[in-house]
């Protein structure tokens, strides 16, 4: 079959490029899907930069979220059938025209999505649902200030602090990521190079931001301290900025508020009973069209190095999606 590896950890991921490889077959508990579609994250860019917390040895393939239609059973799987559609991931292997997926960890494909809406939800509305409901219980009325909001992870904050009612403020570095975001019904929106902390607490009442979802870190999260409301809850998602910033233990001590680390998958690993209910919830929430993925971009397999660049770039709204 047709894959996109890594053969070799790079900076410039110049060790990454499509090749052939063995179908994968499935193992016990396992199935075997033909994928049709498979969304990008960062984290799948970072794994082949070798800057990831799970680092796998090349050469490998890449790809945490995928949909596709099961073609083979392994040994026991006794709940799903050849033919049935499904939406699942792991850590690896989403970038290829066939995907082994464990049998417990997929669900089937909510019917209102696309094959590129359906690969496109599952890591980002599960991390965001993780730090907004499970890490920092966002409440109705509450101000939550979202940056890097028009990314797949920023985005799907974004929706869902507005299904949770609170008072959403989006920031982004580009005017015409912010149109955007206004174009999907986002009523505050910020540049963050203009400075934000006045406007954020402007715009909520001189209180503060309750919540920050910041998968961005750098300068963002040393500002996003400045503006924090007292029994606020700072979440790091990431660090898209580069740089991994530090904070003065006084301010969280003056102010009253937290930070808090989010990594929804291990979250689910460390209490799998709450991480069966997390995924649940986001699958309800997205197949009763309460949420719903924006697909920014569509690839093809020998593509995937493109769409790396423009998420690299920071030029996509909403999320990259792979179609072999």
């Amino acid at each position: 079959m047709r894959a996109f590896v890594c053969h070799a950890i790079s900076d410039d991921l110049s060790g990454t490029g499509l090749a052939e490889i063995a179908t994968p077959q499935p193992q016990a508990g396992e199935v075997l899907i033909k994928t049709k579609a498979a969304s990008v994250n960062f984290p799948d860019i970072l794994m082949c930069q070798g800057k990831y917390q799970f680092k796998p040895d090349p050469p490998f393939t890449p790809g945490l979220d995928c949909a596709g239609e099961i073609v083979a059973l392994g040994a026991g799987v006794t709940d799903w059938a050849v033919g049935d559609e499904i939406v699942g991931g792991a850590r690896l292997g989403g970038f290829a025209e066939y995907a082994v997926l464990s049998a417990s960890a997929i669900q089937l494909k909510p019917p209102n999505l696309s094959w590129e809406e359906a690969a496109a939800y599952q890591a980002a509305y599960l991390t965001a649902y993780v730090a907004l409901v499970r890490r920092a219980n966002l409440q109705a009325g509450e101000t939550l200030l979202v940056h890097g909001a028009a990314g797949g992870v920023g985005l799907a904050a974004v929706q869902l602090g507005l299904h949770v009612g609170a008072r959403v403020i989006a920031t982004s570095a580009s005017p015409t990521k912010l149109q955007a975001l206004r174009d999907l019904g986002v009523e505050h929106t910020l540049l963050v190079q203009d400075g934000f902390r006045d406007a954020v607490k402007a715009l909520s009442g001189g209180r503060g931001a309750d919540v920050v979802f910041d998968p961005v870190g750098g300068d963002v999260f040393d500002e996003s301290v400045r503006c924090m409301a007292f029994d606020g809850r700072l979440l790091v998602i990431g660090f898209t900025s580069g740089r991994i910033p530090t904070v003065s233990v006084n301010m969280p001590l003056i102010k009253g508020f937290s930070v808090m680390g989010v990594r929804a998958g291990e979250y689910g690993r460390q209490f799998p009973e709450r991480g069966r209910e997390n995924v649940k919830a986001v699958y309800d929430l997205v197949a009763d069209g309460r949420l719903k993925p924006h697909v920014g971009a569509v690839f093809a397999l020998s593509e995937v190095r493109d769409a790396f660049d423009l998420m690299i770039a920071r030029q996509l709204v909403g999320k990259a999606v792979i179609v072999p």
